[in-house]
């Protein structure tokens, strides 16, 4: 009976001793969890901080962009008001552009006004000169057809001699033609095209104008242009009307002058020629070298002189890309340099022989 009733004790003290291991097994799950749930607390605690913070930072953000947008708003008013004032600076633009083309069409119609005054002027002195030239070649052909004439009414039967007769009279008439067709040329308003130009052409034809009145009054003219034959691009009758005013600022300059002489030279170098006019006559006043190139200037007495051709020279050698000045020193004549560009190779294959 003992040893049954030990048996109860026993499994009594089992069951306490596995319920008391239940519960301190159950009280550490319980730390345990415990323990996670203070470190998802912590967690959490450290998220809303962090949330707390981004929150502040996105308020400021948002101030930011509030202040941000404002600017912009106010940089649109301040960029549309631009905008307007802009159109309206582009509307004076283009009103003052428009003005000064319009200005300088006048001004460019001024000057070939001006250039067309001087040529006629130049014509005028010319016409004593080319009437004498023209009076020899018309003499020679009456004296020709005169002969031709008597052949006929002699009855000589050597025709050929009647024909060599009046081919000489058409000779004649020929160069009388190209004589008037060359004032003709010479005395219409230059076209605005530029073309290749055998530069020594240009001078013998302002010299043929200028050769009786330098005749008449015995000046001695040499021109020596080098072996080179330079070309440059340019308006002939213009370049031609340069040498025909600077011939005859030279034939007034030695009219007084023991030895009268004028001297045209050249000097071809690698982009450019320089052609001298030099005179002998007794130079110019010293300080008035700068001045002999502006309009209306003239050193010559009142009726004698327009002040118009060294001032329409200095334009029209402008024009075409080149510089012209004066060397004088006292009493030693006056030496007017031309500078001009030549022509790139290409365009002087085009030039006219």
């Amino acid at each position: 009976m003992e040893g049954l009733s030990a048996m109860p004790e026993a499994v009594t003290e089992d069951r306490l001793r596995a319920h008391v291991e239940t519960l301190e097994w159950r009280l550490r799950k319980r730390d345990e969890q415990r323990r996670a749930m203070l470190h998802i607390m912590g967690d959490l605690n450290e998220v809303n901080r962090r949330l707390g913070d981004q929150r502040k930072a996105m308020l400021h953000i948002l101030v930011d962009y509030e202040k941000d947008r404002s600017r912009l708003a106010r940089s649109n008013l301040r960029l549309e008001d631009s905008r307007k004032a802009m159109i309206h600076i582009m509307g004076d633009l283009r009103e003052t552009t428009a003005e000064m083309q319009r200005r300088e069409q006048e001004l460019r119609d001024k000057q070939e006004q001006l250039v067309q005054a001087g040529k006629l002027a130049t014509l005028g002195e010319l016409t004593t000169g080319v009437a004498h030239e023209l009076n020899n070649p018309l003499n020679n052909t009456g004296l020709f057809v005169g002969n031709a004439l008597d052949l006929i009414e002699l009855g000589v039967a050597d025709k050929g001699q009647i024909v060599r007769e009046l081919r000489q009279a058409m000779q004649q008439v020929s160069k009388a033609t190209q004589i008037i067709s060359h004032l003709r040329t010479f005395g219409r308003a230059a076209p605005v095209s530029r073309e290749p130009i055998p530069l020594r052409q240009v001078i013998e034809r302002a010299l043929s104008l200028m050769q009786e009145q330098l005749r008449l009054r015995e000046i001695e003219v040499t021109l020596d242009l080098g072996p080179q034959e330079p070309v440059v691009v340019g308006n002939p009758i213009q370049l031609e009307q340069v040498f025909i005013n600077l011939l005859t600022n030279a034939r007034d300059a030695v009219v007084d002058s023991p030895r009268k002489a004028i001297r045209i030279s050249g000097s071809v170098g690698s982009a450019a020629v320089e052609i001298a006019f030099v005179d002998t006559g007794h130079g110019i006043p010293s300080g008035l070298e700068r001045r002999i190139f502006d309009p209306f200037f003239t050193t010559k007495e009142v009726g004698k002189g327009t002040g118009l051709g060294l001032s329409i020279t200095y334009g029209i050698v402008k024009e075409h890309g080149g510089t012209i000045s004066v060397v004088s020193p006292p009493g030693e004549g006056a030496t007017f340099l031309i500078h001009l560009p030549l022509a790139s190779a290409d365009t002087s294959e085009t030039a006219a022989p």
